[in-house]
């Protein structure tokens, strides 16, 4: 009789003007209880009564995670693995939960994140698939269900899928690859999770020739609607992989990077990436731009991409007009330039790349790449040697932009500014000297000493640069004039003890002592 009634009620509820009568006669709280039924029939209508009543209904679904709906659907899942239409039934109703911040803490008390990867496992069908992906996506959004989602072993399961779709050309299955490359960027992206990668990297070490194999097959292909399918499969799998890697230090991922770099993988990417370069489609550029990002960061990896040209090819991508393909463009390149001398130096010898830097510091209406243009320009001052890469910066009309810099809101980019002017100074203070009394370097590094809010390494570095102006007759003059002596000896009984010897040296250097 019970399971009768809750058929008629399921088949009710599919009408919308029946909904309003349900809730009003609270038969959602009287159908709750049936969710812990041993009844397969009796859960199934159960569950779909409840699905249908209160769907989009927030505070209707917001009540049921308040009863305990998610522990009965997750048991369901659990129990009922392999019946088709009870696994539907609970799917859709997590589906239309998941976005409640009650429902995502409620269910990150389950084994949610083991089940749904036995259901991915199972998926024959897209609209099952799907259905699972728009589940994984919303959990995704929540940090303690992302980092169970990942131990579970989603990412593992969705790069298999991936790899065994690579050559479809069915639209169906490109929907899949788009959405499985959506999971595996939410989930390995922003999250603790260097604990448990140690399983996921021998599966992306297994997988490297595939995926060689896949981006050679990638230049061989014709149609444009073809090229976009494959290599967004291309560059999905590339920052998987790279994540992986570039995330686990412990596990020697410099030699994991270097192996992608010297099966390939660069070229091939940027092969593809300068194919894309004035597409609309800008997901497939900053997430080419990602991995290569990644794949630059261990240094054998930066002196095999230099050797290789890297550098040139990645400045051929400027055309791109793209606020976020740019970002991601001169994160790329300073993070080659990082610590290499040569490729500072390549860079540094580019005019058209300095005078687009330069163009960016003052004239972008994106914060963010205004901010990685200064640092780019840093990075290469910084890890620069020669004279003529430090005229270069001049004579592009950089340097204002880095002193600029040294008043950031930013310690780090302070830091970075102050750092590299100071090593500019010692390769050829003449040349900066003009651009440094204009832009009124002096007073601004005075401001630093001066304000209490100032961070202690950005008074130790500014002092760091003060002794190299020393060197300068006009700016040693300009020092003297705005009373920084004052100042130094206040910092002598500052409670930094870097600060402290920082100011007895500048002091000593101020006064010829040394």
């Amino acid at each position: 009789c019970a399971v009768k009634a809750a058929h008629v009620l399921s088949e009710i509820a599919k009408n919308e003007e029946m909904k309003k009568p349900c809730i009003e006669a609270d038969l959602v709280l009287t159908l709750i209880p049936l969710l812990e039924s041993t009844d397969q029939e009796m859960l199934l209508h159960a569950g779909r009564a409840i699905g249908r009543i209160c769907y989009d209904n927030r505070d209707l679904q917001e009540e049921l995670v308040k009863v305990g709906v998610i522990p009965s659907l997750v048991r369901i899942l659990t129990d009922y693995a392999e019946s088709e239409p009870l696994v539907h039934v609970a799917l859709l109703a997590l589906y239309n939960l998941a976005d409640l911040d009650s429902a995502k803490e409620a269910l990150s008390m389950t084994n949610v994140a083991e089940q749904l990867v036995k259901q991915l496992r199972r998926a024959e069908s897209h609209e099952r698939l799907e259905i699972v992906f728009e589940v994984l996506q919303a959990l995704a959004e929540n940090d303690a269900l992302k980092v169970q989602l990942v131990e579970a072993g989603v990412p593992e399961v969705l790069s298999e899928i991936l790899l065994r779709l690579q050559g479809s050309s069915q639209a169906e299955d490109t929907c899949i690859v788009k959405a499985a490359s959506d999971l595996i960027v939410s989930l390995l992206l922003g999250a603790e999770l260097s604990h448990f990668l140690t399983r996921q990297l021998k599966v992306a070490k297994n997988n490297a020739k595939s995926i060689v194999l896949i981006l050679a097959r990638h230049e061989n292909s014709q149609g444009k609607d073809s090229l976009n399918s494959e290599f967004a499969l291309l560059v999905s799998i590339t920052l998987f992989l790279t994540s992986l890697t570039c995330l686990v230090l412990s596990l020697s991922s410099d030699g994991n990077c270097l192996r992608m770099v010297q099966l390939g993988v660069i070229h091939q990417l940027l092969d593809l990436l300068e194919k894309h370069v004035r597409s609309r489609d800008t997901s497939v550029q900053q997430a080419a731009l990602s991995a290569l990002q990644n794949l630059a960061i261990p240094v054998v990896s930066k002196v095999q991409m230099l050797e290789e040209g890297v550098a040139e090819r990645i400045e051929a991508l400027l055309r791109s007009e793209s606020p976020p393909v740019q970002f991601k463009l001169l994160g790329t390149l300073r993070m080659l330039a990082d610590g290499q001398a040569d490729a500072a130096e390549i860079l540094g010898h580019d005019p058209t790349l300095l005078n687009r830097l330069v163009q960016w510091c003052s004239g972008s209406d994106h914060s963010g790449i205004c901010g990685e243009a200064n640092r780019l320009l840093a990075s290469i001052l910084h890890h620069n040697r020669s004279q003529e890469v430090v005229k270069a910066i001049q004579a592009a009309q950089g340097v204002k932009h880095l002193v600029s810099m040294t008043t950031s809101e930013h310690a780090a980019m302070q830091n970075e500014a102050l750092n590299a002017l100071a090593i500019a100074s010692a390769i050829d203070l003449e040349t900066l000297e003009e651009s440094f009394k204009e832009s009124q370097l002096v007073q601004s590094l005075h401001k630093l000493l001066q304000d209490d809010d100032t961070s202690p390494e950005v008074k130790y570095n500014s002092m760091g640069l003060l002794c190299r102006l020393l060197n300068s007759g006009d700016l040693r003059q300009e020092i003297e004039e705005d009373k920084i002596k004052d100042t130094l000896e206040r910092l002598c009984s500052h409670s930094n003890a870097n600060v402290v010897k920082e100011a007895i040296t500048t002091l000593q250097v101020l006064r010829g002592d040394t």
